[in-house]
């Protein structure tokens, strides 16, 4: 008779296979780090389902068969919620929060349509995120005042603001630009519900009018933007249109992993 232990043991297990992740359990600053590269580079970032009307589920058991066992990806409700569950697993002090997205938001400031995880590690507070569909931090970033963090040529840095909370820049052609902002005033699972619920559904919501498809390479970075596919490389940026349903699946499994079972879209 399987225990509720072994089940989880064999959940984290599959978890691992699926992000590529072969380092040690230990709660440590760099299992932390590792954990959230090897989930950024192996699970995409996707709102296909929201395009095809299959409601979403935040529920665990749900997201683990959609992301874990399915390979699929998600947006920032589900990534970060599974991720969380990984980290808490684990044995690491996970607090969950609310963000307002700034990037490419016409109006602003932002609403909370984002959610971000909080992780303590030896009493050092960390901002961990897996589900931004853009350039955002490999790893974790010390939740401190104008710390600049370089990334693999990258750079980041969280400043506080008295109504905003910590704000997240990124350094782009010699401009700190606001990525997103969060208060830490520690959230339920329940919380994220309505909002995510907005997302699925509202008219001006972002999610609901073209496909938002992105994942992290070695060598760059695979992007869909509506049915335009962007391969971006050392070498340039390859942009293809599939003229078929079945090219389109071809190109999604190829470039994001993703099997889709010729949904339309």
């Amino acid at each position: 008779m399987h225990t509720n232990c072994d089940k989880t043991r064999s959940n984290i297990m599959a978890y691992f296979n699926r992000i590529g992740y072969k380092g040690s359990t230990n709660v440590s600053l760099k299992t932390l780090s590792q954990l959230q590269e090897c989930h950024i580079y192996t699970v995409p970032y996707e709102n296909l389902d929201i395009l095809n009307g299959v409601p979403l589920s935040l529920e665990i058991p749900n997201l683990f068969d959609k992301i874990v066992t399915r390979n699929r990806g998600g947006y920032c409700f589900e990534l970060n919620t599974l991720f969380g569950w990984l980290l808490q697993s684990l044995g690491f002090e996970v607090t969950n929060y609310f963000a307002r997205f700034w990037r490419d938001e016409p109006s602003t400031p932002a609403k909370r349509r984002h959610q971000v995880l909080g992780v303590k590690v030896e009493d050092v507070h960390y901002l961990c995120d897996v589900g931004v569909g853009g350039l955002s931090p490999l790893r974790p970033i010390k939740i401190t005042n104008a710390l600049v963090n370089e990334q693999n040529g990258e750079y980041y840095k969280l400043e506080h603001d008295t109504y905003f909370g910590w704000i997240l820049y990124e350094k782009k052609r010699g401009q700190w630009c606001k990525i997103y902002s969060f208060t830490e005033e520690p959230q339920l699972s329940q919380d994220y519900i309505t909002t995510s619920f907005w997302c699925e559904n509202a008219e001006d919501s972002p999610f609901t009018k073209r496909a938002k498809v992105a994942i992290r390479t070695t060598i760059g970075r695979n992007t869909i933007a509506d049915n335009e596919f962007r391969i971006f490389t050392p070498e340039g940026v390859r942009v293809f249109v599939p003229k078929t349903l079945k090219e389109y699946n071809k190109a999604l499994y190829t470039h994001f992993g993703i099997t889709m079972n010729d949904k339309l879209l």
